[in-house]
């Protein structure tokens, strides 16, 4: 069991969509654990104020009519900052989405939340450490066995064939041919337009999914205001082959559409 000197509040968001400064929070629990062993939950849908996209509800299920009625946060703000009140945070991703897109709405309701001197714990940044994720580790987890030679080419495409025969094995609802494994590995995020998530959709039309400059704002908009960015993203700058045909498409007036 961790052990606690101090507070600790274990949180997790659900939003209208995958920006934590342009987005909205629709769902919202906090559990909080005392140094003691006495825990405390808030856990409530919100009312975001405006429509949730399609593709938000195709992720966490949960649509306009679930969160009308429900408190907005700006009623919910002096309840979440009784229960944050001198805690350190956690979360599965926290620090890269849940704390800034708390942190941007509890501001939009007209609230501070002070972060100094809190101690972010992510489990998410320990599962990435803790749990290798290359080829050997595949290999011994599939298969059993530890790759003799490994990174030598022969060695290390015999282990990935035969990973990939025990995939097939494993798993009941995994497809057994090229074809449908093709398609499965073809599968893209339904929030995200690219595999990447450079782009995400955002009310059915393509939008930012990255960077300072221009997250949050819609492709077709950019390409009207700043089409020199988009030329950069297609010529020079490091991005996937299916990003730079998409952007070059923008700048020719095409843009994707949510099927």
């Amino acid at each position: 069991m961790m052990k606690l000197d101090r507070p600790l509040c274990v949180f997790d968001l659900e939003a209208t969509g995958v920006d934590p400064n342009q987005d909205r929070i629709v769902d919202v629990c906090v559990l909080r654990f005392e140094p003691g062993g006495a825990e405390t939950v808030l856990s409530t849908l919100v009312d975001p104020g405006a429509p949730i996209p399609a593709e938000a509800t195709a992720i966490h299920h949960i649509d306009d009519g679930m969160v009308r009625g429900q408190p907005t946060l700006k009623d919910l703000a002096p309840r979440l900052l009784e229960i944050f009140e001198g805690a350190d945070l956690s979360g599965f991703n926290a620090a890269r989405y849940d704390i800034p897109l708390m942190t941007a709405e509890l501001k939009r309701a007209g609230y501070d939340w002070p972060l100094e001197g809190r101690r972010i714990v992510d489990s998410f940044t320990i599962f990435q450490r803790k749990e290798r994720r290359d080829l050997a580790a595949a290999y011994k987890f599939y298969c059993g066995k530890e790759i003799s030679g490994a990174h030598r080419a022969e060695a290390d495409v015999r282990a990935t064939a035969e990973v990939l025969w025990a995939q097939v094995e494993r798993y009941p609802d995994l497809p057994k041919d090229a074809a449908g494994l093709a398609a499965f590995c073809a599968q893209i995020d339904p929030g995200r337009v690219d595999a990447d998530g450079k782009f995400v959709w955002r009310g059915g039309q393509a939008a930012f999914g990255f960077g300072g400059k221009h997250k949050g704002k819609l492709l077709r908009d950019v390409a009207r205001e700043d089409p020199g960015y988009l030329d950069w993203m297609a010529n020079k700058g490091n991005f996937s082959p299916a990003v730079a045909a998409l952007v070059r498409d923008a700048l020719k007036g095409k843009f994707p559409e949510k099927t």
